[in-house]
């Protein structure tokens, strides 16, 4: 098992379409950046590492050097390419778990989705919740469930994103699974990478995981609704989050009351209006 991400050594994704069907399953491999940029591959169900012997002295480990970091972003470019075509308008949600992630999608899908065709891929170690309370706000959705994997990639994006055969001219939102560690580094072929956090994470989040929102294109403060209730600094936060990525756009909203949902819901007319110039 990984230290890093927890991913074990028999991590496989699940498909489900949205009334429960299996839809089929991809084994996964990748490569993590640890701490100091060293590549640690995880090519699951082989060796990391293998010892080699010369002339009887103490066996000293080879790491083996796939790039399978590589390889997932030759993947996503496939992806990439294929969205594209169809003028699809992919978007790679990512936060902790509990950030309101499914909730925002949720309230996006019932107010826009008259107005913009909306599919949603949802990933998750297991079950099938999430899935089922997209397709009960009215989107059209399959579930990957990862089993102990800690992150979509663009081979699981793949199965998924034929199995779901989103409408050309459409939203595609994939919500990653929960974590702000290693979906960062996993490209699924998505136009814009949308980090999420909430006022009840704390306002140091984006410094305590710089990786993560230097890698965003947009950042979402939700729960905004619940500011009076907490001690939290919305405008420390971000100037926190634009140390770490001065390119950020970043949005401040509620699912639940509304508030600051609208130029959210501008930013999104304006992906499509561009995909479709």
């Amino acid at each position: 098992m990984c230290t890093t991400c927890g991913c074990s050594d028999d991590a496989h994704a699940t498909f489900i379409d949205s009334v429960g069907h299996p839809v089929g399953s991809a084994e996964h491999e990748h490569t993590h950046a640890h701490d100091g940029g060293d590549a640690h591959n995880h090519a699951h169900g082989r060796h990391h590492h293998t010892p080699i012997a010369q002339d009887g002295q103490t066996p000293r480990t080879l790491r083996l050097e796939q790039d399978i970091l590589a390889k997932n972003n030759r993947l996503a470019e496939r992806n990439r390419g294929w969205l594209e075509g169809r003028g699809v308008v992919a978007l790679n949600v990512m936060s902790a778990p509990g950030a309101g992630k499914t909730t925002l999608l949720e309230r996006t899908i019932r107010d826009l989705g008259a107005e913009i065709p909306i599919a949603v891929i949802e990933g998750d170690q297991a079950t099938a919740r999430d899935a089922e309370r997209i397709q009960a706000s009215g989107g059209r959705v399959v579930q990957i469930n990862t089993g102990s994997g800690c992150h979509l990639d663009a081979e699981m994006v793949a199965h998924a994103a034929r199995a779901l055969d989103p409408l050309p001219g459409s939203l595609l939102l994939i919500e990653n699974v929960g974590n702000l560690v290693c979906p960062a580094l996993f490209d699924l072929g998505e136009g814009t990478k949308v980090v999420i956090m909430s006022v009840t994470e704390g306002e140091d989040k984006p410094i305590k995981y710089p990786h993560m929102f230097r890698a965003g294109d947009v950042m979402i403060l939700t729960k905004t609704d619940l500011l009076p209730h907490l001690q939290f600094d919305a405008g420390r936060c971000v100037h926190y989050a634009q140390q770490v990525n001065p390119r950020l756009q970043i949005f401040r909203l509620s699912a639940v009351s509304g508030d600051g949902l609208e130029p959210w819901y501008a930013w999104l007319r304006a992906q499509m209006a561009h995909a479709a110039s």
